[in-house]
């Protein structure tokens, strides 16, 4: 080629690093947390049924009749003048079908096109992004199920992709006793165009399929909510070398013993809790320790792992702000909006 394109080199390897998440597969961009709450809950959560609609971005099943004419927008800044971000719309049809149509992108900015004498010619963008068609339906009191199709589009400069992913989901809620679970099949589905081909076809990769489990405890005299998720239960061994850069040892018996039983059960885990002294404020802090070795540094002290939020009603808007790092010594912050339509009808 004539022309070289260094920034395009710096989003692949973003991408593919998927934001220090470790494992293989395309389009890992449908893996980042959603929404302020999500973020600070340590990045997932499909268990927390509380009729927040963003949380029908994590399990289907979760969407509720409350969701119903709810807008969300949520939005984030990462590194580089990178954005993400989400929004949302919830809509019930009947007594039992609960709708959602929602939309996930990361912005990666503009970058310049040059050629070998770093002489510019032009400029380029590049962009992922998803949509999401939720559909949830009560089967009793106590459980739901529900899908979501996620047609998925990427672009970066002149190489363009495009896949297609299901979720499916199970929640279950015991109101009496203040607790639910929910179990998710995130991203079944398969990559239709890749970003190239060659003599053998188009070059296709599969997508990051995650199986997701999680419970949620409130307690009934104390003003907080636990929660325990475990992810990417379709494979034990999460070490970053053995899965991102497959060779004849992956996964291999020697590969895993780097990483002891117990520090690999747990990278599998996402402990939560949240304050929440009435409906309309919570306080929320999560663990992450995938993520906090991923990003563990000899002789650096950080916060990785650990992630921090809230959210307060103010007149008829939900307000949220979530803080967690994606990067060693550097923030990711996450605001988002939630409204119900219904209150500003007359």
């Amino acid at each position: 080629m004539h022309k070289t394109i260094i920034p395009f080199l710096f989003i692949i390897l973003i991408v593919q690093s998927a934001f220090s998440q470790a494992g293989r597969g395309i389009y890992k961009f449908l893996d980042l947390p959603v929404s302020s709450r999500l973020a600070a809950l340590g990045g997932s959560n499909v268990s927390l049924n509380d009729n927040d609609i963003n949380f029908g971005f994590q399990n289907p099943a979760l969407l509720t009749a409350e969701t119903n004419n709810t807008l969300g927008i949520n939005m984030a800044n990462y590194l580089a003048d990178i954005k993400f971000g989400s929004a949302v719309y919830g809509r019930t049809i009947g007594t039992k079908n609960y709708l959602a149509v929602g939309i996930q992108y990361v912005d990666y900015g503009l970058f310049k096109e040059t050629t070998v004498q770093n002489e510019i010619i032009g400029e380029f963008t590049a962009k992922d992004l998803a949509i999401n068609i939720i559909y949830a339906r009560p089967l009793s009191d106590k459980y739901s199920v529900g899908a979501t199709l996620k047609p998925v589009y990427s672009v970066y400069e002149r190489y363009t992709s495009y896949g297609l992913a299901i979720d499916l989901g199970a929640s279950y809620k015991d109101t009496a006793n203040l607790f639910s679970a929910g179990l998710v099949l995130r991203n079944i589905g398969t990559q239709l165009k890749g970003y190239y081909a060659d003599e053998n076809g188009q070059h296709l990769e599969s997508l990051p399929f995650n199986i997701q489990l999680g419970i949620t405890k409130k307690f009934r005299h104390a003003p907080l909510r636990l929660s325990f998720t475990l992810h990417d239960l379709q494979q034990w061994n999460l070490a970053y070398q053995s899965t991102n850069q497959p060779t004849e040892t992956t996964a291999s018996s020697t590969d895993t013993k780097k990483i002891g039983f117990a520090d690999m059960f747990f990278r599998h885990t996402i402990f939560a809790a949240e304050f929440v002294p009435t409906k309309n404020f919570y306080l929320a802090i999560g663990y992450n320790h995938r993520r906090q070795k991923e990003m563990d540094m000899n002789g650096f002290k950080s916060t990785a792992g650990f992630s921090f939020g809230g959210g307060v009603k103010i007149y008829k808007f939900q307000a949220g702000f979530g803080m967690s790092q994606f990067q060693v010594g550097n923030y990711s912050y996450q605001f988002s909006i939630t409204t119900n339509l219904n209150e500003f009808r007359l």
